[in-house]
């Protein structure tokens, strides 16, 4: 069977785009199902207007400056016939309390999908079939007065296709609540 044939090229785009993430929103796995998207084509919208129970999926907002990043990795084996992405989520957190305490070890022990919004606006959802791992992190005081006095961590997700790309203001993409923290 032939592969899916190509449509589109690209040209050498402009020097406009920055790096970095301006925010987080994790979503508790289970809650949007690969079953309702459409690479490509689908938005996180249509997929929870799809799912059961759409009314009660919330999402919780980290506002993110600084060091943070999403990168995905594709590795393909032409022997084993398999291709794969690598999604790694690295956060960086100002300040300790014991509100954070509890939400890190939540997200640590659990498995969720995160959409991330990154400095140019563009949103992504990750984890969207297996979710995502804490794979490490730390909890950190610092040395001196200047140094970070708050949390890292990791998160890492396998998935069959890259992080599908978002449209559409962050309150409609997903369609229910989203709790900001203080």
């Amino acid at each position: 069977m032939p592969a899916e044939a190509f449509t589109l090229g690209r040209l050498e785009p402009t020097k406009s785009s920055v790096g970095g993430l301006r925010a987080v929103y994790f979503i508790s796995s289970g809650y949007i199902t690969p079953s309702t998207f459409v690479y490509g084509t689908t938005t996180l919208s249509d997929a929870i207007a799809s799912n059961s129970g759409a009314a009660t999926i919330t999402a919780v907002k980290y506002d993110l400056k600084g060091t943070n990043s999403f990168d995905q990795t594709m590795t393909s084996s032409r022997e084993n016939g398999t291709t794969f992405f690598e999604q790694k989520l690295a956060l960086q957190l100002k300040k300790m309390s014991a509100a954070s305490h509890q939400q890190i070890k939540l997200l640590a022990y659990s498995r969720p999908q995160a959409i991330i919004e990154t400095n140019n606006g563009d949103l992504f959802f990750a984890g969207l079939e297996q979710g995502l791992d804490a794979t490490g992190g730390t909890v950190v005081t610092g040395a001196t007065m200047g140094d970070l006095s708050g949390y890292t961590i990791e998160f890492v997700g396998m998935e069959k296709i890259a992080a599908n790309f978002l449209t559409g203001a962050i309150t409609t993409v997903v369609g229910g609540t989203i709790t900001q923290g203080t």
